[in-house]
């Protein structure tokens, strides 16, 4: 059966170890953020992870969402969990005091995002779809929306949406036909269909509010047109309660894949009342706002997925009993022994932990600067941090989803025949994740996004931000000899993303297909270094740790040892991208259009 246990020791490794997390209480606004109190926080947060959250995954996969006359009603337990959710806070965790929240730090929200996402992401959804509807709203709506709605979004009795997607288009938002008419009153009438919304219908709370993308009558075209509008599903009356219905229906609930206990609808909006958030014509900018936290948090969820599939196939591969080891190190007369002793089991056991653990600190690091961002007293440090995000984000999204499928596909592998059994609870996780691949921007799209747009940035300010830690810390342990078996493989590495980069830029001067064909390689491939560069470093940690380790040596040595299997089988694969990216995209062009 599919196991959780919150990784405790893992985030506290990360936090305090290997970054200085104790800077989150000397930036200002966070001075409560204590070491001492964040423990407490996450401690509280692994109990309702793995005696709500956890127990309800499975059970919620198999009902899934009902929807009868426009009412969607989520599964057994859930309306239930959320409530013990919400009372205990959680919705709160990271909003601002002066509108109900606890003001904690975003590092502290994603870890606990991180263990939601483990124990139950369908449940996962519906929570961080409100966050990222409170960031923009909280950033871009006027004094009046945000005293009347953040409030609600904090204690969670409201929740919130995107309202992005429509059938025509999804990535490319200049097509949205939804249209906002002003009514006069400083109010707007938006009619239109979105879909693929997530919470866009539930039972859990008692209004939902819908932060949705529309074009005014005088709109440019294009992306230009955009203007973000709030529209509650319940119009609040005069003392902030759930009023009259809006025009907001939800016409279906999709069938899907996976993340069954998500509902994910099909959106109608018929003259429904809306307010304008930030400028006519804002909405992209206020989009982003929303869509990097997802981003990031779509991340999270992947690392979440293949953490249980690591626990859970770790778990069956030391119970389950089948043939003999190779080496022959059990008695003939003990029969069969557990599958952990076989060195294919073994190898992808490895490749999962051997990417979950640095996939958990490149996350952690992009989390500690957002909140450096925010918070530092030095313009300097908030600039360097807000670009190392941006550049970062992208990658965090992608190879932490691609790697929740692969993690979620070995776990499988691992369990054989019971893998394959939904009973077993391992094949809900390999369908869950792969939605994380395609929501809040394909990966596809992320690597574009990188190439695009944040390589060439203030000609190449944001890439430098990445580059220079990773080259001085190369440089500064070259001749060490306790980390020579990290630094040469990943200095190699580097190298060749170096060259990649440098690649891309020339050949993206005269030829912009070019770097669309290199882009999800090069993205793959800055992934590598990025996780190979984390591993340095929390290598580095151990080695220093190790001599006074006492009780905890075998957690330092097992850092060793993963740390030495992904430079010698996980790292590798930077090659072959590197390759793809070098051959240039004259094979990808020149098939033509009719012959695929």
């Amino acid at each position: 059966m599919a196991v959780y246990q919150a990784p405790l020791r893992e985030i506290r490794f990360v936090l305090y170890e290997l970054f200085d997390g104790a800077e989150l209480a000397r930036l200002p606004g966070y001075e409560q953020a204590t070491p001492e109190l964040i423990d407490a926080v996450l401690e509280e947060a692994a109990k309702l992870c793995e005696r709500e959250l956890f127990p309800l995954n499975l059970s919620g996969d198999a009902e899934g969402c009902h929807f009868e006359n426009g009412i969607v009603r989520t599964p057994k337990g859930f309306k239930e969990a959320y409530r013990i959710y919400a009372d205990g806070g959680w919705t709160a965790l990271s909003c601002h005091p002066e509108y109900g929240g606890q003001g904690m730090p975003h590092t502290v929200d994603i870890m606990v995002q991180e263990m939601i996402c483990a124990a139950n992401l369908s449940f996962g959804i519906y929570p961080l779809l409100s966050h990222g509807a409170y960031s923009a709203l909280h950033r871009h709506g006027s004094e009046e929306l945000k005293q009347l709605y953040l409030p609600k979004l904090a204690d969670g009795s409201w929740s919130g949406t995107m309202c992005l997607t429509e059938p025509q288009c999804g990535t490319d938002l200049g097509l949205v036909r939804t249209r906002a008419a002003p009514a006069g009153d400083g109010t707007y009438h938006v009619t239109g269909t979105k879909m693929f919304i997530s919470a866009g219908e539930q039972d859990l709370t008692e209004n939902i509010v819908h932060l949705v993308l529309a074009k005014l009558p005088d709109a440019p075209a294009g992306t230009k047109g955009i203007s973000l509008f709030l529209v509650p599903k319940f119009l609040p009356t005069g003392d902030g309660r759930p009023g009259a219905s809006n025009g907001v229906t939800c016409g279906a609930i999709e069938h899907k894949m996976g993340i069954k206990a998500s509902a994910t609808c099909v959106m109608n909006f018929d003259d429904a009342t809306g307010w304008l958030v930030g400028k006519p014509h804002g909405g992209m900018r206020a989009m982003f706002t929303m869509m990097n936290a997802a981003r990031l948090g779509v991340g999270i969820q992947g690392l979440g997925v293949a953490t249980t599939a690591y626990q859970s196939a770790a778990a069956y591969a030391k119970e389950r009993r089948q043939g003999q080891s190779l080496a022959k190190r059990a008695a003939a007369s003990s029969g069969a022994d557990p599958i952990i002793v076989h060195p294919d089991v073994r190898r992808m056991l490895l490749e999962i932990r051997a990417i979950n653990e640095p996939a958990r600190a490149l996350a952690c690091w992009v989390a500690l600067m957002s909140d450096r961002a925010e918070r530092h007293p030095e313009p300097a440090e908030r600039e360097a941090a807000d670009d190392l995000v941006a550049l970062l984000t992208p990658v965090v999204k992608a190879a932490l989803t691609d790697h929740a499928v692969e993690a979620a596909n070995n776990a499988v592998q691992v369990l054989g025949g019971h893998g394959y059994i939904h009973e077993w609870g391992v094949e809900q996780l390999a369908r869950d994740a792969r939605i994380t691949q395609i929501y809040e921007g394909t990966n596809g799209i992320q690597a574009l996004d990188l190439v695009g747009r944040k390589l060439g940035q203030d000609v190449g300010r944001l890439l430098r931000r990445f580059f220079h830690p990773v080259s001085e810390w190369l440089a500064a342990h070259a001749n060490d000899g306790a980390l020579a078996a990290y630094a040469a493989p990943t200095a190699k590495a580097f190298g060749r993303l170096q060259q990649a980069t440098l690649t891309i830029a020339q050949r993206g001067m005269t030829r912009p297909e070019e770097a669309g064909a290199a882009a999800s390689d090069y993205l793959k491939l800055f992934s590598l270094v990025a996780l190979a560069f984390v591993w340095c470093r929390m290598a580095e940690v151990a080695h220093a740790r190790l001599p006074q380790a006492g009780a905890e040596t075998e957690f330092y040595q097992a850092k060793l040892a993963v740390a030495a299997f992904f430079m010698a089988r996980v790292l590798p694969r930077h090659s072959s991208h590197f390759q793809s990216v070098m051959a240039g995209g004259e094979t990808l062009i020149q098939l033509p259009d009719a012959a695929f």
